[in-house]
């Protein structure tokens, strides 16, 4: 009944979306790639089995009891083959995955973990086997917890050695079977989060109402933290072009989160702050990236607080990604805000450096936020006129609903749809947007969320033993969109668009 209940329900939408001046998958380019995604931590659990040691995530989680932790998360670790058949019956082209460092070499360097080794050549094989293409993250936010504690981890030079030796064997293990690489996952929004705000792994921050960090700097880490990725990213990506990429054939790249940006009125303020928004949130990671260093009004605002790269450093960065990943959920409002004087010292962080600039999401709650699908567009061709329009893979894309709620999870088919078409539109504009992925594949553990909040296009049931796996109504929308099946219509994009009135900016 309950297969027959999600089919009904899945015609209605159909019926009710239409099919004039519809899309459907056969209006990409034939190349395209249309996949769902997870990461290491977040599905595979397993946490302390077959050789796995701690990372900074393991650690974080166990220091925030609210949010429960990965131990189990959905299992991947073990369910692996009933999830790869699940993408399968989807229709999944592409699967993006990370590598978690610790189950790969235990010490963070030196010898590489059999049995870690054999899980990931056998997950690669078994999506291979279904025809469905891997793009593998290596770095997803678990840092091995001995760097952290040896030398502080990002915030270090010592972890670009380190780093490119990771990527080094994982590039010669498994690289033959991998064609898309990404080395670093949303390294602006890991770098604020992580040392900025103190609400990702390791958790580092200035002394600050919301967070009680043991340890950090908002003024200087950030930045240090995300020079040291950009460095680590484009040696990974030197070894990979002079060693693997001739026999390999493979393409890497690098990952931002990337808010659409809209100002909050049309007055010259907000245009303005919202510009100095996107120097900091893409620029200071895109610019070096593209053009070979840092945003000027970064250096100007920063000063000596933002590291300077050496004439080799930046002959090294500039170019060094084939592809920039996207990852992308919503739009912001943009507003100029004049300091209010205070007796207290204020607090100093990347989004006080931003000077004057609050960034809030309008009606949207933090967790079930609107869709805004023109916000992507334009992001998009932002980044294609700012940037020389480089390929673009939209790494994640989705919705949170509340765990468990209901299977029949239709604002995901209709946010899903609204963003498809929106990316679509930018393509027809030559956007080389090359392949686009749903967050998430199966519900996993949240960053931000715990268990409370999920994306998954199946429903993990985690008070079963068994960790039941269930479809909702999106995974029968993405499919029957993927076999060609669905055609998407205007009329619930349309509804979309309105949410949010439009800017001249994104």
């Amino acid at each position: 009944m309950q297969a027959l209940s999600l089919f009904i329900n899945f015609l209605l939408i159909v019926l009710a979306i239409g099919y004039i001046d519809a899309f459907t998958r056969n209006d990409f380019p034939e190349d395209f790639l249309f996949g769902a995604a997870t990461s290491a931590y977040q599905w595979e659990g397993a946490v302390d089995e077959d050789g796995r040691t701690p990372s900074v995530w393991d650690t974080f989680a166990h220091s925030s009891n609210y949010l429960g932790n990965g131990d189990i998360a959905c299992d991947g670790y073990h369910k692996y083959k009933e999830d790869v058949k699940l993408m399968a019956e989807m229709g999944l082209e592409a699967f993006r995955f990370s590598i978690s460092w610790t189950r790969l070499i235990p010490n963070g360097r030196g010898p590489i973990n059999p049995k870690g080794l054999l899980f990931y050549k056998n997950l690669i094989k078994e999506l291979r086997t279904h025809g469905i293409e891997p793009h593998v993250t290596l770095y997803h936010y678990d840092l091995p917890q001995t760097f952290e504690d040896d030398y502080g981890g990002w915030i270090n030079r010592k972890i670009i050695e380190d780093f490119t030796a990771f990527a080094d064997v994982c590039f010669r293990e498994f690289g033959d079977d991998v064609k898309l690489w990404t080395t670093i996952n949303e390294a602006n929004i890991f770098a604020i989060s992580s040392y900025s705000e103190g609400f990702a792994p390791p958790g580092h921050c200035s002394p600050n109402s919301l967070f009680n960090c043991s340890t950090g700097n908002s003024s200087t880490e950030p930045y240090l933290a995300g020079h040291n990725m950009l460095l680590a990213h484009a040696s990974a990506s030197k070894l990979y072009k002079l060693k693997y990429k001739n026999k390999q054939r493979g393409t890497i790249g690098f990952s931002i989160y990337a808010f659409g940006l809209t100002p909050y009125s049309n007055s010259k303020e907000d245009e303005v702050a919202t510009e100095r928004a996107k120097d900091f949130l893409f620029g200071w990671m895109l610019k070096p990236l593209v053009f070979g260093d840092y945003p000027d009004e970064m250096k100007r605002i920063l000063g000596s607080r933002l590291p300077i790269f050496s004439e080799e450093e930046l002959e090294l960065v500039k170019g060094s990604s084939d592809f920039i990943g996207i990852i992308h959920y919503t739009t912001v409002y943009v507003k100029n805000s004049s300091p209010t004087p205070s007796l207290l010292p204020s607090r100093q962080n990347f989004f006080t450096d931003m000077g004057g600039v609050t960034i809030f999401m309008g009606n949207s709650t933090f967790f079930e936020w609107d869709a805004v699908p023109w916000g992507l567009e334009r992001v998009l061709e932002y980044i294609k006129q700012s940037y020389n329009n480089p390929p673009i893979y939209i790494l994640e894309n989705g919705k949170p609903m509340k765990h468990g709620s209901t299977l029949q999870d239709t604002p995901r088919i209709e946010y899903i749809q609204a963003y498809i078409g929106a990316m679509l539109n930018a393509i027809k504009n030559r956007s080389d947007t090359r392949g686009y992925f749903v967050w998430s594949m199966i519900d996993v553990y949240e960053l931000l969320s715990g268990y409370m909040y999920s994306y998954g296009m199946y429903d993990v049931n985690f008070s079963d033993p068994g960790l039941k796996r269930s479809p909702k109504l999106s995974a029968s929308w993405y499919t029957g969109f993927l076999n060609g099946t669905v055609d998407v219509g205007p009329q619930a994009i349309t509804r979309l668009h309105s949410n949010i009135s439009g800017s001249s900016s994104f």
